[in-house]
């Protein structure tokens, strides 16, 4: 998570910087919320040992999304996001985070100089599942106190696929719903290797 929060900025900031550089048509940046959704594998797991299994959940949550793109040609582009659970969830004892990255290929029917811009996507990436213990320790000096440390995390390869409507409300401004399709491989811990997600945005166009 830490290292997609370094490395989009990056990815951002050259994105508008080659908008000036170059022929570029444009260039965006966005950040939007929404969920993603997947169902449990129904599996109980004895997570501790005590001979009581927790059942696996599914996945839902709000998540945020921050991404950008790179439009190079009047209707082609290409573009990066990744999306992460705003908070931890409740997974079979322990607390998760599930975050998706994504890098795609853009194919805008209608050029950005319009009010209304539909947008496909198609590209790869991964995701990422972290899991968390929470501990509680208290004492007669400093009270109670909680923490979260890291137990594993367990990486995927995903393909993903996304179709979105920009309406600029502003000549550079627009808001965003979109619908992407997340195919994740060896999803074993939820009951789908498909994961729709949900998303409205609101972002800025440079160039336009």
């Amino acid at each position: 998570m830490k290292h997609m929060m370094h490395t989009l900025p990056l990815l951002l900031l050259l994105l508008f910087g080659a908008v000036h550089c170059t022929n570029a048509q444009n260039a965006s940046a966005y950040l939007g919320f929404g969920t993603a959704t997947a169902s449990s594998s129904g599996q109980g797991i004895d997570t501790f040992g005590t001979g009581t299994p927790f059942f696996t959940p599914r996945m839902g949550g709000l998540f945020a999304t921050l991404g950008g793109d790179y439009m190079f040609r009047p209707h082609l582009g290409f573009g990066a996001e990744a999306s992460w659970r705003v908070r931890q969830g409740s997974y079979a004892g322990l607390n998760y985070r599930p975050s998706f990255y994504d890098f795609n290929v853009i194919w805008q029917p209608i050029t950005a100089s319009k009010r209304v811009v539909p947008e496909f996507q198609g590209g790869l990436g991964g995701v990422k599942l972290s899991f968390y213990n929470n501990q509680q320790s208290c004492n007669a000096f400093t009270g109670c106190s909680s923490s979260s440390g890291l137990l594993a995390a367990s990486s995927h390869f995903q393909l993903h696929f996304a179709g979105g409507v920009h309406f600029y409300v502003k000549p550079n401004l627009f808001i965003r719903p979109q619908i992407d399709a997340h195919w994740v491989n060896n999803f074993f811990q939820f009951g789908s290797s498909v994961v729709p997600q949900y998303s409205i945005a609101i972002g800025y166009t440079f160039g336009r």
